[in-house]
This record gives C-alpha cells, sequence and structure tokens, in this order.
C-alpha cells in the first residue's frame, strides 16, 4: 500500500510537477497527512523533495503534534529546507540503472568467466578512457569481448559497471581489484554522458555554442547507431538513449511512426528525417537526453517547451518552465499562465498567480488579465452564481498566505478589493 502511495506521490510531483506544498480546504498540506498517519516513507521522500517544516511555524508545529511514531518526529527535527535549485530528481538515475539492468539496445557484450554483461560502448567510453581506448583499439569491432583475467571476477565487474553507468556501487563490493583503470573519484556523471551530445553535434554547429571543448577527444569514438537529419544538418546520436528517455523516439525508432528514414551512406548509421524543428532547438533536446539538463534562454523557452511536449520529454518542460519563471513582470505574466496552463506545468502556473497577487492592483487595469478572468470563467461548466473562478481563486490564496501581521492584513484587503471590483465591473462578481 505504501509502495503504491509513493510511487502515485511520485508521478504527481516529477511528472505532473505539482506544488509540493499544496494545501487543501482544510489548509494541510501532503506532509501533515503523512506524518498523521505515519508514513515515515512518504515523510522523508516529501522533506526531500522540498516540503515545508520549518520550527516555530504553523506548518512545522502542526506535522510535529500530529506525527504518529518517534521517527518521523525525529525526521521533522532534523528537517533541512531543500529548495529548488538543489531538489534532484530521481527519472535520470532510473534510465541509466535500466540501461544497464536491461541492455537496451546494447553493443557489446562482456564474458567474464562465463558470465555476460550487455553494456554500451558510447557510456563506457565517455565514463573512462581505458575503456574509450580500447574500443577504439584491441576490442574494435568486436560484439563479443572475453574478459579471462584471475583478478577479474563477475562480481566485481558488475560493480565497476554499476558505478560507471551510476556512480552508486552496490554494498559489498569493490571496485579496486580489477586491473582495469577505475574512473576518477569525482566522476560527474552527467557532465561525462554531455560528452556523447557534444560528439553529436554536426560540425556547422560546434564552436561557439558555450564553449564546449571540440572536436571530441582524441581517442574517443562514441559509436552512434542513428543520425537524425535535422534543416540538412546530421547528428549523430544513440538509440539507447533516445528510446530510453522519450516514448515519441521509441514509437520512431521502434518502425511504429517512424517519420521518414533514409539508407545507410558511406557506412554510417541509418538516417531519420525529423520535420519541424530546428538544428538549435533539436541541440537542446540533445543535452537535455543525455545529460538531463541544457542551458536555456527564455527566449528559447517558448520554442522548445512546445518540441519537448511533442517529443514526450516532461523533465524538459520542467526546465522550460523554470526558465520562463525568471523573467515574469507585469507584462509578461498573463502570457506565461496561458502558456503553463496550455503545457500543463502545475509549478509554473502556480509562480504566476502568486506572482499575480503581489501585483493584482496594476493587472485588474490591464486588457489581457481582464480576458483571462472571462475565459476562466466561460470555461466552467453550467457556471452559477456561486460557482468560483480558478484563476481569481487561485490569486486569493497566494494574497491571503501572505498575511502575517497587522499591516500586511491591510495590504492583502486592498489586493482582494482591487479583485472584487473588477469581478463586478465585468459582471462576474462571486
Amino acid at each position: 500500500m505504501i509502495r503504491k502511495l509513493l510511487t502515485q506521490l511520485k508521478y504527481l510531483l516529477e511528472q505532473r510537477d505539482v506544488e509540493v506544498n499544496v494545501r487543501d480546504k482544510w489548509d494541510s498540506t501532503p506532509l501533515y497527512y503523512a506524518c498523521l498517519c505515519g508514513h515515515e516513507e512518504l515523510v522523508l521522500y516529501l522533506l526531500a523533495n522540498g516540503a515545508r517544516c520549518e520550527a516555530n511555524t504553523f506548518d512545522g508545529e502542526r506535522c510535529l503534534y500530529g506525527a504518529l511514531s518517534d521517527p518521523i518526529r525525529r525526521a521533522l527535527r532534523d528537517y533541512k529546507q531543500v529548495t529548488a535549485s538543489c531538489r534532484r530528481r530521481d527519472y535520470y538515475d532510473d534510465f541509466l540503472q535500466r540501461l544497464l539492468e536491461q541492455g537496451i539496445h546494447s553493443d557489446v557484450v562482456f564474458v567474464v568467466h562465463g558470465k555476460p554483461f550487455r553494456v554500451h560502448r558510447c557510456v563506457l567510453g565517455a565514463r573512462s578512457a581505458y575503456f574509450a581506448n580500447m574500443l577504439d583499439t584491441k576490442w574494435k569491432g568486436k560484439s563479443v569481448v572475453v574478459l579471462r583475467h584471475p583478478l577479474i571476477n563477475p562480481v566485481a565487474f558488475g560493480a565497476l559497471l554499476q558505478y560507471l553507468y551510476t556512480v552508486v556501487s552496490k554494498p559489498g563490493t569493490c571496485v579496486k581489484v580489477l586491473t582495469i583503470e577505475p574512473p576518477p573519484a569525482d566522476p560527474r556523471l552527467r557532465e561525462d554522458m554531455a560528452l556523447l551530445a557534444d560528439c553529436a553535434l554536426p560540425p556547422e554547429l560546434r564552436g561557439d555554442l558555450w564553449e564546449l571543448p571540440f572536436p571530441c577527444p582524441d581517442g574517443f569514438n562514441s559509436c552512434p547507431d542513428v543520425c537524425f537529419r535535422v534543416a540538412g544538418c546530421s547528428f549523430l546520436c544513440h538509440k539507447a538513449f533516445f528510446c530510453g528517455r522519450s516514448d515519441y523516439f521509441r514509437a520512431l525508432l521502434d518502425d511504429h511512426f517512424r517519420e521518414s528514414e533514409e539508407p545507410e551512406t558511406s557506412g554510417g548509421p541509418p538516417a531519420i528525417t525529423l520535420h519541424g524543428i530546428s538544428p538549435d532547438i533539436f541541440t537542446h533536446v540533445l543535452y537535455y537526453v543525455y545529460s538531463d539538463h541544457t542551458e536555456l534562454s527564455p527566449e528559447a523557452a517558448y520554442d522548445v517547451l512546445s518540441i519537448a511536449d511533442m517529443y514526450l520529454l516532461p523533465g524538459l518542460k520542467r526546465l522550460c518552465g523554470r526558465s520562463l519563471a525568471q523573467v515574469l513582470d507585469e507584462d509578461s505574466v498573463v502570457g506565461v499562465w496561458r502558456v503553463a496552463k496550455l503545457f500543463r506545468l502545475a509549478r509554473l502556473e502556480d509562480q504566476c498567480t502568486e506572482y499575480m497577487a503581489k501585483v493584482i492592483e496594476k493587472l485588474v487595469e490591464r486588457e489581457d488579465f481582464v480576458e483571462a478572468v472571462k475565459e476562466e470563467a466561460a470555461a466552467v461548466a453550467a457556471r452559477q452564481e456561486t460557482d468560483s473562478i480558478p484563476l481569481v481563486d487561485d490569486i486569493r490564496f497566494h494574497v491571503a498566505s501572505t498575511v502575517q501581521t497587522y499591516s500586511a492584513i491591510e495590504e492583502a484587503q486592498q489586493r482582494l478589493r482591487a479583485l472584487e471590483d473588477l469581478l463586478v465591473s465585468i459582471g462576474l462578481d462571486c
């Protein structure tokens, strides 16, 4: 039961981007209910993902008082706030773990004293200079590599692969007994994987993009197995990453909805043409697929967002949302709010309404805001006089949540009055 709840919670926070500190009509948060029901695993997950529980606050004292067990109380007392900048998503690491365990689209098998390991040349080459050299020399072109050295046993080799793919070795294993050169102490997993994106870029796009070190390091052959043609540019990529990160590309590359395929030329990988996207925008997709990150300007975020939605990349959509949230002002907030609703970015939508609450006295004079309120009201099916308008409700909530002192009460009342006056003036008072 708890495992099912945790799975549902992860889906809401990490896929649907629901605000972790959302409140219900009883002013209760998910953390409060998890404490009240004694679900320690849920409490720890919520705290690790930004749930607020500071000491001497309403939320903190309420959770501590309602906690069902001592371990939960200790977790609350040891609480240290997790900010958005340091909050860590698990889906990228889960993807790499599946890549190792299932060997999806693997292109080489290591046989260690009879035990096979299906792996990917591109990952081993990006993570280890030793593997990069051996795969390009002694093991070049081999689909099966047999290791018989007495110091290399299957358990230790498996631990090394676990380290190369995820940086986490299983308890009770040690990689130091291997004669193979281990990766550096601080491997910077995502940066190493971004090297694969560096090498996938066509020559005409290299050099001036974030000043990355081009060309690819000597002796490193990323062994691409698919070529994406985008407006005449060729990106040499790996099916394992694109199929593992996106259901769209899984369907495309598994032959269900292939847009366009061209035969291999000059011994290269098969080519697939992608339409409706520019090379610059695809470059952002490329870096996100390989490293779970891309540098996004707010100007580019709009175009990347629509492509991320089409390619079924919710994490990239969240990155776009974070970029857009940095430039909210009176002129842009309504437009960004519309984009957030269109692409189901719940957190960005909440950030927009929070900003609206701060400047509501100015917004009520803007035509775009008035139109947004009217559209929200019209969207409520069979709206009655007592029905509420979602946008208005969200703004009211954020206005009320800022009240902490007597002077703040007066200011909040002025903001609410401005909003109510607008509703009366357009015949939507509720």
